[in-house]
C-alpha cells in the first residue's frame, strides 16, 4: 500500500461501545486508494478487536505493552503512508477531514503536524459551551507557543516522526500530544486549525467533572511546555 497518502491509527483498549461509529465514519469517507486504516488493540477485555475486524479494511494489529502512546508507536511503525493521523476511538470525522489535511500538507512543505478541536454532542449546551469556550484560549496558547496539539485529532509528517525517532512511549497519557507538539516543531510548523475538527465524546467531562478535567489538560500542558514532564503519571481510563 505504498501509494496511499494517510495512514489513520486508532489506539483502542475496551472501546466496543464507541469503535464501530469511529470506523463507520472513517471507512465512509475514506478510500482504500488514499487512505489505510489501523487499528491497535491494547490489551481489550471486550469486543474491540472483534468490531475492527468487522470492517473489511481495518488491519488490526495487537500490541501487549499497555499505554496508549505504546499503542500509536506501534501504529506508527506498521503504517506506510507519508502523513500519519491519529485519531481516537471516540471520535467521529466528517467528509472534509481527509481532503482538509492532505491539501493543508500540500500546500504547506514546512507544515509538520496539523491538528484542531473536539467538538461534542452528547453533553448539555452549557457543558458544551464551556468546553468548547476553551477553543480561543487554544487557538491564542497556539500562537503563542506553537505546540498546541489534540491527539485525537492530529496529523503529522512521517518525515517529522523519523526525525523525532518516534513518540515518547515513557508518557503514559496526559501531555502526550504537547510533548509530540513541543518535538515536532524543531522541525517544522505545527498548526491548530478550529476548522480542522472532529466530533468526540464527552465521557471524560461526564465521568470526571467538566472542570476537573479541564484542570487536568491544563496544568499538564503547562508542565510539559515548561518542565518537559507530565504533572500527572497515571492515566484516567474512560468507562
Amino acid at each position: 500500500m505504498a501509494h496511499v497518502k494517510v495512514s489513520i491509527i486508532i489506539p483502542a483498549k475496551n472501546e466496543e461501545k464507541l469503535l464501530g461509529l469511529c470506523l463507520e465514519s472513517v471507512t465512509k469517507y475514506t478510500s482504500a486508494d488514499d487512505v489505510e486504516i489501523i487499528v491497535v488493540d491494547n490489551e481489550s477485555q471486550d469486543r474491540t478487536g472483534e468490531i475492527a475486524r468487522s470492517f473489511a479494511r481495518v488491519k488490526l494489529i495487537e500490541e501487549s505493552k499497555s499505554g496508549v502512546m505504546n499503542a500509536r508507536q506501534r501504529g506508527y511503525i506498521e503504517s506506510t503512508a507519508p502523513i500519519v493521523a491519529f485519531l481516537d476511538a471516540d471520535c467521529v470525522i466528517d467528509a472534509d477531514w481527509i481532503p482538509k489535511m492532505i491539501a493543508r500538507f500540500d500546500q504547506d512543505p514546512n507544515l509538520a503536524i496539523l491538528t484542531g478541536p473536539y467538538f461534542y454532542s452528547d453533553i448539555s449546551p452549557w457543558e458544551r459551551a464551556i468546553a468548547e469556550s476553551g477553543h480561543m484560549i487554544i487557538a491564542l496558547l497556539s500562537k503563542i507557543t506553537g505546540s498546541v496539539a489534540n491527539f485525537g485529532n492530529l496529523a503529522i509528517r512521517r518525515t517529522v516522526l523519523e526525525k523525532m525517532n518516534g513518540l515518547d512511549t515513557s508518557i503514559t497519557f496526559y501531555g502526550d500530544d504537547t510533548d509530540t507538539a513541543l518535538r515536532a516543531s524543531k522541525f517544522g510548523k505545527v498548526a491548530w486549525i478550529r476548522k480542522f475538527k472532529v466530533q468526540s465524546s464527552a465521557r471524560r467531562f461526564v465521568q470526571q467533572g467538566i472542570f476537573c478535567t479541564l484542570w487536568q489538560y491544563a496544568k499538564n500542558f503547562i508542565s510539559v511546555q515548561l518542565g518537559r514532564k507530565p504533572a500527572t503519571a497515571k492515566q484516567i481510563e474512560p468507562r
